[in-house]
C-alpha cells in the first residue's frame, strides 16, 4: 500500500465553502485528508453555489467534478417527491438523490484513476456504484461517513412534539431508511461515525461491521479567542444554527415557548440573539424587542465572543453538535440538553452545562448571566478540551487510520484467496459493475 493513498469523496453537496453543519464536516475533514493523501470529489451543486465551490475545492482537490442539479432545489418537486415516496418502498431521499449524471462522473472518475478509497459522505447518494478501477487494477475500498444515523433521527420525529404532518411522514419514511441504511452497512467496507453513541447504534444492528468513531472537529486556527473580538456582555444569549433545520427549529421554538418566559421572570434584562440561514415563519413571528432573529452570517466569532451563554436547547438529533465545539473553541460557555452534547467528551460543571427540563435550562443560563467568572472558567477549560481532542487534524487521524485499515485487511483477503488457489479477485470497469 502506497504511504499515501489515492481518496475520492463523493457528496450530496459541495463541502466547500462550508456554510451549513455537513458542509463544515467534509470540509474538514477532507481539507486535513488533502494535507497528506491525494483527494478528488464529485458532488452536487445549486447552479449558483457551482462556480465557487469549484473555485474552493481546488484548493485541495485533485480532480473536481461537480453535477449542477436544479430539481432537488425546486420545492414543487420535492412536494410532489414526498407524496410520491408515501406510496413507494424507497424513501424519499432516494428518489430525490439517484442523479444519473452523477453516476457518469463517478465512473468517468473510476474508470480514468484508480483509488484506494471511495468515501461516500451520507447515505442519500451512497446508493450510486462505486466498485470500479481501469482494466488491471483492483477495484477502491468503500467507506460510507454517517454524519447521524438517519433513520433513528427521523423514528424520532416521528414520536416527538412536532406537527401532525411532520410526524406522519417520518413515521413512514423512517422504517424505509433503516432497511436502506442497513443495506448499506452490509454493502460497505467500514462505517465512520461522530460519536460513540452513533457507533452503538450501527453495531447493534450490523454486529460484524467494522465501526470507527471520527469526532466532529473545529478549525482551532479560526475559532479562538481574538483580541479585536468584542468582549461578553451580561445580557445576550446566543443560538445559532442552520434554521431550516427541523431539529434546530423544533429546539429553539421549545426554548421560547418553555424556557424564556422563565429566564425573563428574573433577568427582565435578557436578550436573544438566534442566527441561521433560512428561518422560518413561525420563528420569524417571535422577533421583538428581547428577541433577534438574523439570517446566515459569515462570521460567527464576533457573535459568539460577545454573548454570556450559547444555548443548545435541542430535543431531537443524532452526530454531534459543531455549533458547541466551535463556541467552545471560541471560549464561551455553552448551556445544552444532554442530547445536545450527546457525543462530546464534555463535563457537566467543567467545560459545559447540561440540562434537561424547562425549569433547570433556565436556572443555568441565569448562573452565567449573574456570574461571568463561572463562564470564564467554563470557557477556558472547554477551549483546552478542544485543541486537545477536536481539532479536524486529529479527527483526519482518525479516518486514515480507517483507510489503512480497510486497504490492509483487503489486501490480507485477496493474498489468501491466491495463496487458497482461488486466484486474483475479478478486476471490473466501471461499465461493468453494477451493485
Amino acid at each position: 500500500m502506497s504511504e499515501r493513498l489515492s481518496v475520492l469523496y463523493v457528496c450530496q453537496a459541495p463541502p466547500s465553502p462550508p456554510r451549513y453543519g455537513a458542509q463544515v464536516r467534509m470540509h474538514g475533514l477532507i481539507t486535513a485528508v488533502a494535507e497528506r493523501h491525494d483527494v478528488s470529489v464529485a458532488c452536487c451543486a445549486e447552479p449558483d453555489l457551482a462556480a465557487p465551490a469549484r473555485r474552493a475545492m481546488r484548493a485541495y482537490s485533485r480532480e473536481v467534478e461537480i453535477v449542477v442539479e436544479r430539481a432537488s432545489t425546486s420545492p414543487v418537486r420535492k412536494r410532489l417527491l414526498q407524496l410520491r415516496s408515501l406510496a413507494s418502498a424507497r424513501t424519499f431521499e432516494r428518489h430525490l438523490f439517484t442523479v444519473p449524471e452523477l453516476q457518469r462522473r463517478i465512473d468517468a472518475l473510476l474508470s480514468r484513476r484508480r483509488f484506494d478509497v471511495v468515501n461516500v459522505e451520507g447515505p442519500f447518494v451512497a446508493h450510486h456504484r462505486f466498485r470500479a478501477a481501469p482494466r488491471g487494477a483492483p477495484p477502491p475500498r468503500l467507506v460510507l461517513d454517517e454524519h447521524n444515523v438517519e433513520f433513528d433521527l427521523h423514528r424520532q420525529i416521528a414520536r416527538g412534539n412536532g406537527g401532525l404532518v411532520r410526524r406522519f411522514y417520518s413515521a413512514v419514511n423512517w422504517r424505509k431508511l433503516q432497511r436502506e441504511e442497513y443495506g448499506l452497512w452490509e454493502r460497505f467496507d467500514a462505517i465512520t461515525v461522530t460519536s460513540r453513541h452513533d457507533e452503538a447504534r450501527v453495531r447493534a444492528a450490523r454486529p460484524a461491521a467494522r465501526v470507527a468513531v471520527v469526532p466532529n472537529g473545529v478549525d482551532v486556527e479560526h475559532y479562538r479567542p481574538r483580541p479585536g473580538d468584542p468582549p461578553p456582555d451580561r445580557s445576550t444569549i446566543l443560538f445559532f444554527g442552520a434554521l431550516d433545520y427541523h431539529p434546530n427549529q423544533d429546539g429553539i421554538l421549545h426554548f421560547l415557548d418553555e424556557v424564556w418566559p422563565r429566564l425573563l421572570r428574573t433577568h427582565p434584562s435578557a436578550r436573544l440573539r438566534i442566527l441561521g440561514r433560512r428561518p422560518p415563519p413561525a420563528l420569524l413571528a417571535r422577533r421583538g424587542p428581547a428577541v433577534e432573529v438574523g439570517g446566515f452570517v459569515e462570521d460567527l466569532r464576533p457573535s459568539i465572543a460577545s454573548a454570556a451563554a450559547i444555548v443548545v436547547p435541542l430535543r431531537l438529533g443524532g452526530g454531534t453538535r459543531l455549533k458547541i465545539l466551535e463556541a467552545m473553541a471560541m471560549a464561551r460557555p455553552v448551556v445544552s440538553t444532554a442530547l445536545g452534547a450527546e457525543g462530546i467528551e464534555a463535563a457537566h460543571g467543567k467545560e459545559l452545562l447540561v440540562a434537561d427540563g424547562p425549569d433547570r435550562f433556565a436556572g443555568e443560563v441565569a448562573r452565567l448571566l449573574d456570574d461571568p467568572a463561572l463562564g470564564a472558567r467554563l470557557g477556558h477549560a472547554a477551549r483546552a478540551l478542544v485543541e486537545t481532542r477536536y481539532s479536524w487534524r486529529a479527527s483526519a487521524m482518525a479516518v486514515e487510520r480507517c483507510f489503512r485499515e480497510v486497504c490492509a485487511v483487503a489486501d490480507a483477503r485477496d493474498r489468501a484467496r491466491v495463496r487458497a488457489g482461488y486466484g486474483a479477485p475479478a478486476i471490473v470497469t466501471s461499465s461493468t459493475v453494477t451493485e
